[in-house]
């Protein structure tokens, strides 16, 4: 049986100490040096305090400069005080951590898990053989092997968001990464998710964070 599952705004850590990671934001946020923040980004050149992300009454989202000493930009602009936030807003922490905001209405539900609770993903993967598998039934005939590299990659980064250039870089490599263009990321994703749905038209694995990139989310089966 699913998880229940509720739809909120996240931040996502693109680049700097604390990459990959994604908050939800549920209640306001504190970022700072100091291990009693929200979110704690070990760097000398962050404030102790140095921001916070906050909803306000209105209902919209803000980040606040909490008289940090080296600044809160937001699409590369130092701000002053409080900014709004829009969906795929970038904003960097003393140019050290980029987080990406990402509105409610672009997010996919996010599952409540219960940490102790022993679980089975509904789709896994065999890495050895590199076949791909949907309960009990393996998915034939297999994915090409751009389809699969994407597979993995979002597989592994499951419940987090992966940035488009990530996934240019990885599946087709940094080298050839510059001549690759959105079309043809949003073709092998289509293709992909086409090949999931027919397995499993029940379950939409693979979700488009508007601004940002994809994000996957598996079934899992309390045990």
């Amino acid at each position: 049986m699913g998880m229940p599952s509720s739809t909120q705004p996240i931040i996502f850590a693109n680049e700097g100490p604390l990459k990959g990671q994604t908050w939800t934001l549920a209640n306001d946020i504190v970022i700072g040096r100091d291990i009693t923040c929200d979110i704690t980004i070990p760097d000398r050149q962050v404030s102790r305090r140095h921001a916070q992300i906050k909803i306000s009454d209105g209902g919209s989202v803000e980040v606040v400069d909490l008289d940090s000493k080296n600044g809160i930009y937001v699409n590369g602009e130092r701000i002053v005080g409080t900014a709004v936030l829009n969906d795929g807003d970038a904003i960097k922490i003393a140019l050290i951590q980029e987080i990406i905001y990402v509105s409610s209405d672009a997010t996919i539900p996010l599952q409540v898990s219960d940490p102790d609770a022993d679980s089975t993903p509904k789709l896994f993967l065999d890495e050895n053989a590199r076949r791909v598998w949907i309960g009990d039934e393996e998915l034939l005939p297999p994915l090409s092997v751009s389809q699969y590299k994407l597979l993995t990659l979002l597989y592994y980064s499951q419940d987090r968001a992966v940035t488009r250039e990530q996934i240019i870089s990885e599946v087709w490599g940094v080298d050839a990464a510059v001549g690759v263009s959105d079309q043809a990321l949003d073709a092998l994703v289509r293709r992909l998710r086409e090949r999931l749905h027919k397995k499993d038209p029940t379950h939409e694995y693979i979700s488009t964070i508007r601004g940002v990139g994809f994000m996957f989310k598996n079934i899992l089966y309390k045990d």
